[in-house]
């Protein structure tokens, strides 16, 4: 089932050219688009669905420096700052608010983890507190468990998936992008050995900078053009809760489960650290590489052999571009919530909070996530082929950081001064052979 979204009008006129190509309609396509467009650049943005409907609606709606990694941690800053001016430009309710990030645990380890972590963060103007026991106790009277401490981030935000990818692209809209839904990027044209155009299913647009923001679709659209890109897919479930007493005004991470405050008065929910790894041929080509994650997380992962296994067995990755394409054949990923893991998450929240003994379940759903071997997101000019960018891979973190991630791949795009150091972010990392391993801490 998919969560509530709210949808906005396409553009009906596909144009014949534009400065810049965006391939991609979530959270970071739409940023993108946006901040290209201030630089005074001609945009178009094309998606295969509605804006938003994927990873982007499906996510818990939080936006986080806590827990991110070193490398991240300027991004996820500058992203909050942005979600404030996005949403003020807009004119439009994001459901974007500073209300803070608690995470608590039972484990002295994990605290530790946790102190280590504040202190590198304040190195970067993030200040987050290590909580006591009492403390926590004080923050949450009515929890029925012990927790050895607490982590607290006030300057983190939440945002409302429902509403905020297509609030952001009103503000894209604003200042001159053209959406174009319903109508996938079937590929690219080259010319001289640059990109020269996308190929759309109601057109060709030409354009000398194209730029894929296509989550889990990423890796297929890059194999059809001899690019490597190793990605992963990993369905999560999330679901949201009947109105609720407000224990906590933000959101709440704890070994178990983690939940976020709505607007409506009830909570997002979800488990921590659990998916299930969708199996795919692209994903045993890249296995060597994506190794040493599945060691890391093999705790809280299912596997699945899924349909687009299948499909991608019998059709290949070499379509031509004036038929239909698999990005035709689905245009909105919509996997089944594992209720298994909602039922979990329902009784650990009552379990931990008495006080929420009378809410149930109003809706549950499943999305895919695009995972990198690193967990670190791919935002990046692709070398191999000049004129053509990705912005990918976020690994559960997209939505946080969209509003910044969409600023620095736009910085990358026109060769401005970067919003924060893109080295990290590097699709060269991805293929030259070196180790990856996850560094996201928490």
């Amino acid at each position: 089932m998919s969560p509530p979204l709210n949808r906005i009008n396409s553009d009906e006129r596909l144009p014949a050219q534009a400065d810049v190509v965006v391939i991609g309609g979530g959270v970071i396509g739409v940023s993108a688009a946006y901040h290209l467009a201030k630089k005074g650049l001609s945009v178009a943005l094309v998606e295969k669905g509605h804006v938003g409907g994927e990873q982007s609606s499906r996510n818990w709606g939080w936006c986080r420096q806590q827990g991110r990694a070193r490398e991240e941690i300027p991004l996820a800053r500058e992203a909050l700052r942005l979600w404030e001016d996005m949403q003020n430009d807009a004119g439009v309710d994001a459901g974007f608010r500073r209300t803070g990030v608690l995470f608590l645990t039972k484990s002295k380890d994990e605290l530790a983890g946790w102190e280590r972590w504040a202190a590198i963060a304040r190195e970067q103007q993030v200040h987050s507190t290590v909580l006591t026991p009492a403390e926590v106790a004080e923050r949450m009277p009515g929890n029925a468990d012990k927790w050895v401490g607490g982590l607290h981030t006030p300057s983190d935000g939440r945002a409302e998936p429902s509403m905020a990818v297509p609030a952001l692209a009103t503000a894209a809209r604003k200042h001159g992008v053209t959406i174009h839904q319903g109508c996938a990027a079937r590929g690219l044209e080259t010319t001289g050995g640059r990109v020269s155009a996308v190929v759309t299913e109601k057109g060709t647009i030409r354009a000398q900078s194209v730029l894929l923001s296509g989550g889990a679709w990423s890796s297929l659209f890059c194999r059809r053009h001899g690019i490597e890109l190793p990605i992963g897919l990993v369905n999560a479930t999330a679901c949201r809760t009947t109105p609720a007493p407000e224990i906590t005004s933000g959101a709440l991470g704890t070994d178990f489960y983690c939940i976020r405050r709505r607007l409506d008065g009830g909570f997002t929910l979800a488990l921590r650290n659990r998916g299930t790894v969708e199996l795919s041929p692209d994903l045993f080509r890249y296995a060597r590489t994506f190794w040493p994650t599945y060691l890391h997380r093999r705790n809280g992962l299912k596997m699945s052999f899924g349909k687009s296994f299948f499909d991608q067995l019998m059709r290949g990755t070499s379509w031509s571009l004036d038929k239909p394409s698999p990005f035709e054949t689905e245009r909105v990923r919509d996997p089944a919530p594992d209720m298994s893991l909602v039922n979990a998450a329902l009784s650990a929240l009552i379990k931990s909070n008495p006080e929420l003994k009378d809410i149930e379940i109003a809706e549950a759903w499943g999305g895919t996530i695009d995972c990198t071997p690193d967990t670190i997101p791919v935002i990046s000019p692709v070398d191999a082929l000049p004129g053509f960018f990705l912005a990918t891979g976020f690994s559960g973190h997209g939505f946080g950081i969209g509003p910044a991630a969409g600023k620095l791949a736009a910085d990358i795009v026109t060769g401005s001064t970067p919003l924060v150091d893109p080295e990290p972010y590097s699709h060269k990392r991805m293929i030259d052979g070196r180790r990856l391993a996850p560094v996201s801490p928490f």
